[in-house]
């Protein structure tokens, strides 16, 4: 009989054992999960942000778009400059007042006399245009994706859109400049079928909130703290 009580208690330990093994687990996993969600919704800002600033490169009068259509549209069809670069000027060619721009403006005259005084022969600075996806994000980028939150469809199967702002606003020195902001809430993100999810996303709202902080990740500023589209977390 004590045998099979030690049996027994021998079998109750290793469960217990288990269960505590399998809780830490499952609680290291759901962390891991967190930090993964973090990290890609982060990633996809940067991929917004870096849109945002070539538009606003290419659309100085508009300033940033406030449009997700519009945005993406521009993005599915822009193309972006880049210089090829042959040869370098020498120090003596420095010295003697030749600067990039002068060289490069010398050999687009074409003149042959005036480009081998310069000593500009094997001097180039041609510009090429190149898909803005291809240059920012990679082929196999899909820019329809762009304006949805990573993971936030894990629930209900609908992808949420990130919250934009596009404004522009008048400094204390009052200068007007195009500001803009983009941010997912964590309950946007932080979602999932078990109540752990619920859980943790009005845990970090309410650490967020008691600190005055944005309750989320997000890029840019909207208002007079504007930050240069700097991420939240940076």
């Amino acid at each position: 009989m004590k045998k099979l009580i030690n049996v027994v208690l021998g079998i109750c330990a290793l469960a217990m054992l288990f269960i505590c093994y399998r809780s830490i687990a499952d609680q290291q996993d759901f962390d891991n999960e967190v930090k993964q969600r973090e990290v890609d919704v982060k990633a996809r800002l940067i991929q917004i942000r870096n849109a945002e600033n070539a538009f606003k490169e290419q659309h100085p009068d508009e300033g940033f778009c406030g449009d997700w259509d519009s945005l993406i549209a521009w993005v599915k069809e822009a193309k972006l400059p880049t210089i090829i670069k042959q040869g370098v000027l020498t120090e003596d060619q420095m010295e003697k007042g030749l600067t990039e721009s002068k060289a490069a403006a010398i050999v687009a005259r074409g003149n042959a006399a005036e480009i081998a005084a310069n000593g500009l022969q094997e001097f180039r600075r041609d510009t090429t245009w190149v898909s803005l996806i291809d240059s920012l994000y990679g082929s196999d980028f899909n820019p329809d994706e762009l304006c949805y939150i990573p993971h936030s469809d894990a629930k209900d199967g609908e992808k949420k859109k990130f919250e934009l702002i596009a404004v522009w606003i008048k400094t204390k020195s009052d200068a007007v400049i195009p500001v803009m902001e983009c941010g997912a809430t964590f309950d946007t993100y932080l979602v999932g079928d078990s109540k752990q999810w619920a859980r943790e996303a009005a845990n970090q709202t309410e650490i967020a909130d008691g600190m005055g902080n944005y309750p989320g990740l997000k890029i840019g500023e909207a208002g007079l703290n504007w930050n240069n589209n700097a991420g939240n977390w940076e």
